[in-house]
C-alpha cells in the first residue's frame, strides 16, 4: 500500500459497515481551507511515540521542526500533550536519569513551550529497563521544576488553564486485551485487572459530571479505532466507546500506531485523531483499513490543537513543517474537513 492514505481516494471508495462501526461519507461536508493559525485562539502541541534514539535522528528533528514551526507561525503554545512511548530503550538512573535533561527538557526547551506538558503512559514506559520507567515518569513529575505534567496514571485537567475551553480527560490504555492476555508484542506490561476496574470506574464518573466547557477531548496511547498494524482494540471499543457515544466526546487522541490519522465513524459523536508520528520507526497501514478515513499518512511529524469557544481546529504537521491535513469541529459536532 502507499504510505498515504489521501482524502480523495477515501472520498471515492464506498464506505462499509463493520462490526464496530461505519465511516461517514464526508463528500456532503465544507471542505475549506483551514488557514493560518489565529492569534485569538488558544493552542496546543502534540506528539506520541516520540522518546527513541535512532539512526534518522526523527525524534531531534520533529521536534526542530515543533520549534520552527511554534516561531513562524508566532503561537503561544499554552500546553503540549506527550501521548505515551515517552521513553523506548534504556532509561539508566530512572528519575535521575540525563535523558531527562537531553531528550525532553532540551529537546522541547521550555525557552520555546513554556507551559505544561501533560504526559499518559504507553506500552514501551511500562518496560523495565532497568527500572519501571512509568514509575520514573510519576516520580520525575513529583521532582518539581519541570513542566513534565503527570500526577497519576489517569487525571483530568482542563486547557487552556484561564478561562478553559477543553475539559481533558487523560487515561492509560495499557489494559489486558481480550481472553485477558496483553497485545502481541507488548512486552507483557500492563495495569492489573484491578486498575483496570477501577479507572474504569473513575471514567464513567468524570464523564457523568456536568461539563463547563464548550469542548470534552479524551486522550490515552493506544488507539480506539485504528488503520495501522495495532487495528481497532476490541476491548477499549467495549468498554470506552460507548461512554464515548454517550456523553458526545468531541475528540479522541492517541498515538501508538507510528503515523498521523483522523477517522471519522457515521453516526458516532467523537472524532479519533492520532498522532504517533514523534520520533520512533515507521509502520504501514494494514490494506483493510483503505476504506476508512477521511485521512492517513505514514509520516514523522507532530499535531496542533487550536480552540475557540465555538471551534476546534486540529492540524497534522509533517517534519518539514508542512501541514498535511486539518479539520474543524464545533460544539455540536459539525465538521469540515479541509
Amino acid at each position: 500500500m502507499a504510505n498515504t492514505l489521501d482524502r480523495r481516494r477515501f472520498l471515492r471508495q464506498s464506505f462499509a459497515f463493520s462490526a464496530a462501526a461505519a465511516m461517514t461519507p464526508l463528500a456532503s461536508l465544507a471542505m475549506p481551507l483551514h488557514g493560518q493559525p489565529s492569534q485569538n485562539a488558544s493552542h496546543l502541541l502534540m506528539l506520541g511515540d516520540w522518546g527513541r534514539r535512532t539512526k534518522d535522528r526523527a525524534q531531534a528533528i520533529v521536534a526542530q521542526s515543533m520549534i520552527d514551526y511554534t516561531r513562524d507561525q508566532k503561537l503561544n503554545t499554552q500546553a503540549l500533550l506527550m501521548l505515551g512511548d515517552n521513553w523506548y530503550d534504556d532509561l539508566p538512573d530512572g528519575v535521575n536519569s540525563a535523558r531527562w535533561k537531553t531528550d525532553f527538557e532540551d529537546m522541547y526547551p521550555k525557552s520555546v513551550f513554556n507551559c505544561p506538558a501533560y504526559a499518559i503512559p504507553g506500552n514501551h514506559d511500562y518496560q523495565t529497563m532497568p527500572e519501571s520507567k512509568v514509575a520514573a515518569e510519576l516520580a520525575y513529575a513529583r521532582k518539581g521544576n519541570t513542566r513534565w505534567t503527570m500526577p497519576s496514571l489517569w487525571y483530568r485537567f482542563e486547557f487552556p488553564q484561564k478561562n478553559p475551553l477543553i475539559t481533558f480527560i487523560a487515561l492509560d490504555s495499557n489494559v489486558f486485551h481480550e481472553g485477558g492476555k496483553p497485545e502481541k508484542h507488548d512486552y507483557n506490561f500492563t495495569l492489573t485487572p484491578e486498575q483496570q476496574a477501577e479507572q474504569l470506574t473513575w471514567l464513567t464518573a468524570e464523564l457523568d459530571k456536568p461539563l463547563a466547557t464548550p469542548f470534552l477531548v479524551v486522550m490515552a496511547h493506544h488507539p480506539v479505532y485504528s488503520n495501522g498494524p495495532h487495528g481497532d482494540h476490541k476491548v477499549l471499543i467495549r468498554d470506552w466507546d460507548p461512554l464515548l457515544r454517550k456523553h458526545n466526546v468531541h475528540l479522541y487522541l492517541a498515538g501508538h500506531d507510528h503515523d498521523l490519522q483522523h477517522l471519522e465513524f457515521e453516526g458516532h459523536p467523537t472524532s479519533f485523531f492520532l498522532s504517533g508520528g514523534g520520533g520512533a520507526d515507521l509502520y504501514d497501514f494494514r490494506p483493510e483499513a483503505e476504506g476508512r478515513g477521511p485521512w492517513a499518512q505514514k509520516v514523522h511529524g507532530f499535531s496542533h490543537l487550536e480552540v475557540t469557544s465555538s471551534l476546534l481546529t486540529m492540524r497534522h504537521i509533517d517534519a518539514n513543517g508542512k501541514i498535511v491535513h486539518s479539520f474543524t469541529k464545533t460544539p455540536d459536532g459539525k465538521i469540515s474537513v479541509a
